[in-house]
């Protein structure tokens, strides 16, 4: 770690492994804490201030290529390259499926060099790679084989930061009539403001009574709907059905619901069902 002189002579910080600001003795000695006295040092102020915009660095990195994936977008390879040397873009984006733009698996990402490429590990385990202009980090709902995906990536050892591999996936049925799904229907909570936290909690807005996820497939703007409940009920209620909007917000067939707007409103609808109180537990 590298130690840094504070206003008070008798102490020097640093950040550790994790990131958090430490701080040692004139003797040399780690403290469990850095000392209140400490808290207003414009040292101290200057690391934990770097170390919050490190952590939402983290996390904006992360966000945006969640959006990559769920969208399905094409990604510039001179981006990835620009952006590989930052730490916290190569952890978010290192052990990725990509494809070229034609859609075919082509490795997990590995590295990138604005004069040789993007460096992939291929289905056979060798070193390539991709010289394309273009790249896509495709949704695993897209991967045909995803499962024989998942079973090379535990060999490879892979980890990775955005849940690519290992994300929940619904397959959509082969036909599909009406307007909503109700799979997911009848998750009953103790309370309306039990199920708006648990919306809250997993990144959901809640707007006119539906929790609301929007995805965009194929270009198309579309969102995925569950009914909640009205902010006026303060008893018991219930997670009601799916349906899916389009951008003129009228609600959509579901043969007119795609792969990845099917598996995303899916997985939503999922997991607010999964927090409902179940009879003798305390609610979600």
């Amino acid at each position: 770690m590298a130690w840094v002189d504070t206003g008070a002579g008798d102490y020097q910080v640093a950040f550790d492994e994790e990131g958090k600001v430490v701080c040692r003795n004139a003797a040399g000695r780690q403290l469990k804490a850095v000392p209140p006295k400490l808290n207003d040092d414009p040292v101290v102020v200057g690391l934990r201030q770097l170390t919050e915009w490190l952590e939402a660095h983290r996390r904006g990195c992360l966000e945006t290529v969640e959006r990559w994936m769920v969208r399905s977008l094409p990604v510039p390879a001179a981006v990835v390259t620009a952006v590989w040397a930052d730490e916290a873009w190569q952890e978010v984006l290192r052990d990725l499926v990509v494809t070229g733009p034609d859609g075919a698996v082509a490795g997990f990402l590995r590295g990138a060099d604005a004069e040789r490429g993007l460096g992939l590990v291929d289905l056979d385990g060798d070193t390539v790679r991709l010289t394309d202009g273009e790249l896509r980090i495709p949704h695993p709902v897209l991967l045909e084989d995803l499962d024989e995906l998942r079973e090379f990536a535990v060999e490879l050892g892979v980890s990775q930061q955005v849940q690519q591999l290992y994300r929940e996936v619904w397959h959509k049925p082969g036909e599909t009539t009406g307007t909503e799904v109700d799979t997911y229907a009848g998750g009953r909570y103790g309370a309306l403001r039990d199920l708006v936290g648990r919306c809250a909690r997993l990144g959901y807005r809640v707007r006119g009574g539906h929790a609301v996820l929007p995805v965009v497939e194929d270009g198309l703007a579309l969102e995925a709907r569950v009914w909640v409940g009205d902010y006026y009920e303060y008893d018991e209620c219930e997670t009601g059905a799916l349906s899916w909007t389009g951008p003129d917000g009228k609600v959509l067939p579901l043969a007119e619901v795609g792969p990845v707007a099917w598996s995303e409103g899916m997985r939503m609808a999922a997991a607010l069902y999964a927090g409902r109180t179940i009879e003798g537990e305390e609610g979600a």
